[in-house]
């Protein structure tokens, strides 16, 4: 009796296990989970809550650059029409390149001799090197008509605002363990490029180096002075940026109406519109992580 009892016992099905590698379990389909796989499943985890103002503080690192290529916009326009003359554009390179380079010295925190030679020595080979290409810079585009070399212009223009790095530098400060990236250098390429087609339409050599001076000086060292600024004074960065912006406003204004009228939207829908809409979208992020995520390092890897 008890031999026919043990006949008719049908057999433990045997427990699904969480393993990683093994294969099919017998019993079990390959993609087969228990109740328990949504016990760890967890919702906007790391989902960043943002308030408006500090939204608002953060865009006016994009507004204040989109002012210093419309200053420099400007200032090409000017050259072109033959408004500004050579000396005058000499006289606003060395002014910038003093200015700039003084609060790169203040803002930093170690001052040294060797700091102060390495950037006279970075100034003195990228001003000669300058003013040895200009003559091929003159007449690098002279079959091309002016149309196609404006139209040019402004999508190199558009290329280097789209991947501009706005929270950093591609020119990076001494000691600076972070490399440029991929995207910041194309946008550094598009304006140089942009610059040197703006200069091959100017009469004397002497102009198309004040103008390729005056142009590097903006979309290479710019940058870093503004970041440097930031890092130093956060407080100061916001008042620059907003002097920055009064002024460009005015500049734009003299030179049309309805110009003025397009900037100061647009500052409106970067400084305001946007860093709106992204507090309203907020509510609608949801962000699921669970067991099926990838693994991911919790530490950076150092060579």
């Amino acid at each position: 009796m008890d031999s026919s009892m043990a006949e008719s016992t049908p057999p433990t099905k045997p427990k699904w296990k969480k393993v990683l590698y093994g294969g099919m379990q017998p019993g079990f389909d390959d993609n087969h989970s228990d109740e328990s796989f949504l016990e760890e499943m967890v919702t906007n985890a790391n989902v960043v809550k943002r308030d408006l103002l500090k939204a608002m503080q953060d865009s006016v690192s994009i507004s204040q650059y989109l002012c210093i290529v419309a200053l420099t916009g400007l200032v090409w326009t000017y050259t072109i029409r033959s408004t500004l003359t050579e000396n005058s554009l000499l006289l606003l390179d060395v002014t910038l390149l003093g200015l700039g380079f003084l609060i790169l010295l203040l803002t930093q925190e170690m001052l040294s001799f060797n700091l102060l030679l390495h950037y006279l020595l970075n100034v003195s080979f990228f001003t000669s090197g300058l003013y040895l290409l200009a003559p091929i810079y003159q007449t690098l585009t002279r079959s091309i008509s002016s149309d196609s070399i404006l139209a040019l212009t402004v999508s190199l223009l558009l290329l280097h605002l789209f991947f501009h790095d706005y929270f950093g530098s591609t020119v990076r400060t001494i000691g600076a363990l972070n490399s440029p990236t991929l995207t910041s250098c194309i946008s550094l390429n598009a304006s140089i490029v942009a610059s040197v087609f703006i200069a091959s339409r100017l009469p004397s050599t002497l102009l198309v180096f004040a103008i390729m001076h005056f142009s590097l000086q903006v979309f290479l060292f710019a940058p870093l002075v503004t970041y440097c600024i930031k890092k130093y004074s956060f407080r100061l960065h916001m008042w620059f940026s907003l002097g920055l912006m009064i002024a460009t406003l005015a500049f734009v204004y003299t030179l049309h109406l309805f110009l003025f009228v397009m900037f100061l939207g647009l500052l409106i829908v970067v400084s305001v519109v946007c860093p709106y809409c992204l507090i309203q979208m907020q509510e609608y992020k949801f962000e699921i992580n669970g067991p099926w995520d990838e693994a991911k390092l919790c530490f950076d890897i150092i060579d």
